[in-house]
């Protein structure tokens, strides 16, 4: 049994805590609106060309060359280092559902060419992906995610059924969800693209999330055994929910911590493609901390005696 380090009343603040969850997902949903959606290339399609320099390049100057080439389609460019010449490469992505033409691929090699011949530009490759292979990884993932809330409630609702079993399922569903929309508004407000490093965070966060969930029921299932009759639900919730506060702030931040150091170091180094996972992984991290503390226990308590009311009114 674990030992009651904290003494924090949760149920009583849990219409506080409703009001900032409410806050926090009318933001990340008006940003849709407000900033717009940025789709990754595999998931709306385009083209992606990789041309090898020499020297140094100014990728900013580089972008709106491009871009100016190609009458004003946006591009996205990221730099790197061809393994097998040695060469230094920057790669041009462009959005677009039919791909680009290669009258207008032409054009944009010639007008670099031109105006980078002292780096000797050379065309490595041109690939059009289809945006079908993203959408259906995507479709995939969803259905993964549905097929894990489910697969959730039952367990839930077998081991916990002397807590009321399917609603602490839901519950948990609940406070997932609230997770997927603060991670989900943290790419859009960020501007980071929507893409595979997106749904991995999101699976990643739903097992941190379920996990302390799971554990802050398991204290509730055992306070209901050992004081049942003697204390009433929202004194056997609040007990287990701060009994797991260590385990819970001892587990997120190490965690957190971790994904801190890798976040910085991308920054210093301009690796974007580790700072679009490290960064929402943080974010997504408090947030599944605080739905599994703040969320799912009192809104079971919620539930559970609105529950009861109605039964009581019926017997009535």
């Amino acid at each position: 049994m674990s030992q009651q380090k904290f003494n924090f009343d949760f149920i009583k603040n849990s219409k506080k805590c409703a009001i900032i969850s409410i806050i926090l997902i009318v933001i990340c949903i008006a940003s849709t609106f407000i900033f717009g959606v940025k789709l990754d290339i595999q998931f709306k399609g385009g083209t992606i060309i990789t041309y090898l320099y020499e020297g140094d390049i100014d990728v900013a100057q580089f972008e709106a060359d491009a871009e100016a080439a190609l009458e004003g389609i946006d591009v996205a460019t990221t730099i790197g280092t061809d393994f097998n010449t040695g060469k230094n490469n920057i790669q041009i992505s462009l959005l677009s559902n039919s791909g680009l033409t290669a009258d207008k691929q032409i054009v944009l090699s010639n007008t670099l060419e031109e105006k980078y011949a002292g780096n000797n530009i050379e065309l490595a490759e041109s690939t059009d992906i289809s945006p079908s292979a993203g959408k259906e990884f995507f479709s995939k993932c969803i259905v993964a995610s549905l097929f894990a809330a489910i697969v959730l409630i039952l367990y839930i609702a077998v081991r916990f059924k002397n807590i009321g079993g399917w609603l602490a399922g839901v519950c948990a569903i609940v406070a997932l969800i609230h997770d997927i929309i603060i991670v989900y508004g943290t790419f859009v407000i960020f501007r980071m693209d929507i893409n595979a490093n997106f749904m991995a965070v999101i699976l990643t966060i739903l097992g941190y999330s379920v996990n302390d969930t799971i554990v802050i029921y398991d204290r509730i299932r055992e306070n209901q055994t050992l004081y049942n009759g003697k204390k009433t639900i929202e004194e056997i919730t609040n007990l287990g929910i701060n009994q797991s506060l260590t385990r819970s702030f001892r587990t997120s931040i190490t965690t957190i911590s971790a994904m801190l150091i890798v976040t910085i170091v991308s920054i210093v180094f301009g690796v974007n493609s580790i700072i679009s996972f490290s960064f929402p992984m943080m974010i997504g991290l408090v947030s599944g901390t605080y739905s599994s503390i703040c969320v799912a226990g009192p809104l079971w308590v919620w539930l559970e005696s609105k529950k009861k009311d109605s039964k009581s009114k019926k017997k009535a």
